[in-house]
């Protein structure tokens, strides 16, 4: 008993002591408050991690703008065609042209030349897209595929003939005879008007269409230049040759007068046609003819009979005339024999001098 008694006492002197020589901002109580301050300090490790974490999702971030990056090199790759170049937004190597524009000629000019193939020439400037623009553009779109030289289009007029006539008011057909090109496709000339390259058939033509225009001169031994956006009648053949020929018809007809009808020959999208050389002969075709003359179309010899009885007065002047409209009528040489030969390849200048020196009014009209 008396031993359980002294250790009792010493266990509350114990305490005593503790109570006495710790205190309690740095006893127990202390320890239990560090112990959350490490898990604070865990936790902020936690959170250190977490921000780690976060510079582990930013350096996901940093991957994604890389795979970002990657997929714009995929944009690049698919505009280096995604393996097609004819979707890419960029220029193939392979297209490169090397132009030397050195070693000019007597008159030749210096040529621009481009490492790019122009493909910025037009920056800054109106496009095209696809419109007549009145007031001018400049057009981006590369020429396109050329013919050889024994698929270049030609094409020549058969009614009217050059030199003929036709009665006023009335209609006709206009007939052209054409070889070279495969012709009646055309493209919408409001929104894709020279919006695409020239491009070839399976057998090496151009394919496109053509137009014909008719417009009023003063007379055939006129030489003053026409106005381009004056014209009596304009059509676009769209369909296809038969047998070589397209036609249009003039369904009112012309007024009396004297006129020069003329061949548009165009790729697709209204452009004209490219040949690969430059001497050659015209693709396009002219003629002069008459509208409400005294004879038909199979002759005038009534003109020429006119333009021969000026003779007498004018010879230099009429042979002048006939000098200027060589071929006018050889159809009708037969009414111009006795001009001494002078109205052999010039009945046209007959027929000036049959009318007196009558000049017909230029009138100009709307297409019909």
């Amino acid at each position: 008993m008396k031993c359980f008694k002294l250790s009792f006492v010493f266990l509350v002197v114990a305490q005593l002591s503790v109570a006495l020589f710790v205190p309690e901002s740095n006893g127990i109580a202390a320890r239990g408050r560090n112990g959350k301050n490490g898990g604070n300090n865990n936790q902020n490790g936690g959170n250190n991690n977490q921000n780690g974490g976060n510079n582990n999702q930013t350096g996901g971030n940093n991957n994604q703008n890389g795979g970002n990056n990657n997929q714009t090199g995929g944009n690049n790759n698919g505009g280096n065609g995604g393996n097609n170049p004819q979707t890419s937004t960029t220029l193939d190597p392979s297209v490169i042209q090397n132009i030397n524009g050195s070693g000019l000629a007597a008159g030749e000019s210096n040529s621009l030349v481009s490492p790019n193939n122009f493909i910025n020439f037009c920056v800054g400037k109106t496009i095209t897209n696809g419109l007549q623009v009145q007031g001018g553009s400049c057009n981006p779109t590369p020429m396109g595929d050329i013919p050889s030289v024994n698929n270049m289009p030609s094409v020549k007029f058969a009614n009217p003939p050059n030199g003929g006539n036709v009665d006023a008011n009335t209609a006709f057909t206009v007939v052209m005879n054409i070889q070279g090109m495969q012709t009646g496709v055309f493209t919408n000339a409001d929104n894709t008007y020279f919006a695409a390259p020239q491009q070839l058939n399976g057998g090496g033509q151009v394919i496109g269409h053509n137009h014909v225009v008719i417009e009023a001169i003063d007379s055939l031994a006129s030489t003053q230049p026409t106005n381009p956006r004056v014209f009596a009648f304009f059509k676009g053949l769209n369909d296809a040759a038969a047998n070589g020929q397209l036609t249009a018809d003039v369904t009112k007809g012309l007024p009396a007068g004297t006129y020069r009808m003329s061949s548009i020959t165009t790729a697709a999208n209204h452009q004209a046609v490219l040949v690969p050389v430059a001497q050659r002969g015209t693709c396009d075709d002219s003629v002069y003819f008459t509208v409400g003359g005294n004879n038909s179309t199979s002759g005038s010899n009534n003109d020429n009979n006119g333009g021969n009885n000026n003779n007498g007065g004018g010879n230099s002047t009429t042979s002048g005339g006939n000098n200027n409209n060589n071929g006018g009528n050889n159809s009708t040489t037969s009414g111009g024999n006795n001009n001494n030969g002078g109205n052999n390849n010039n009945n046209k200048g007959g027929r000036k001098g049959g009318r007196n020196g009558r000049r017909y009014e230029r009138r100009f009209f709307t297409w019909q």
